[in-house]
C-alpha cells in the first residue's frame, strides 16, 4: 500500500495491523515518534540481554544488549538534539538492521538433533532479534520515507 502525503494532510495506513501516521511535522509510529520508540526499543533490548544472560557463561547472550546500547543513545541524542536527529537516526536503524539480520541465526537451528527450540534462551532470543529488528527497521524506513515526501512537497 502506498499514499502520497501532502503538507498539513494527515493518513493512516493499516499494514498487518501496524498503525502509520504522518502529518507535515512528524512521523507516527504505533503512536509514537521515532524517537521514542527508538530509546524504547533500545531500554527493551538491554533489559532483554541483562536479564537473559544472568547465569549464562556465553558471551553471545550479552548480544541484544550490545544492539541495544548504541540504538538507545541514538534515541536519546535525537530526543535532545533535533539537529542531529537525521544522522543519529541513520545510526540507529543500522543497528536494527544488524539486529534483524541477526535474529535469521534462528533458523540456522533446523537442521540441528535439538530443533529450532534445541537452546530455547538464544532460540527466544534470536526470534525476538528476528521480529522485533524487522518492525523496528520497517518503522524508520517508513519514517525516511515519510520525511522525504514531506521534503519535496514544500
Amino acid at each position: 500500500m502506498v499514499a502520497r502525503f501532502k503538507r498539513a494532510q494527515y493518513a493512516q495506513l493499516s499494514l498487518l495491523g501496524v498503525l502509520f501516521m504522518t502529518n507535515a511535522k512528524e512521523f507516527r509510529f504505533l503512536g509514537q515518534t521515532l524517537p521514542k520508540i527508538t530509546i524504547g526499543y533500545g531500554l527493551m533490548l538491554v533489559a532483554w540481554g541483562a536479564l537473559f544472560s544472568v547465569g549464562s557463561e556465553s558471551i553471545t547472550s550479552w548480544i541484544p544488549s550490545m544492539i541495544g546500547a548504541p540504538i538507545l543513545l541514538s534515541g536519546l541524542v535525537a530526543q535532545l538534539k533535533p539537529g542531529a536527529r537525521k544522522a543519529v537516526m541513520h545510526i540507529a536503524v543500522l543497528f536494527g538492521l544488524l539486529a534483524f539480520l541477526g535474529g535469521f541465526r534462528f533458523f540456522a537451528a533446523l537442521g540441528s538433533e535439538g530443533g529450532l527450540f534445541g537452546k530455547p534462551t538464544a532460540a527466544l532470543s534470536q526470534l525476538m532479534l528476528l521480529i522485533t529488528g524487522g518492525l523496528y527497521t520497517f518503522g524508520c524506513v517508513q519514517s525516511f520515507r515519510a520525511a522525504r515526501a514531506s521534503r519535496e512537497s514544500e
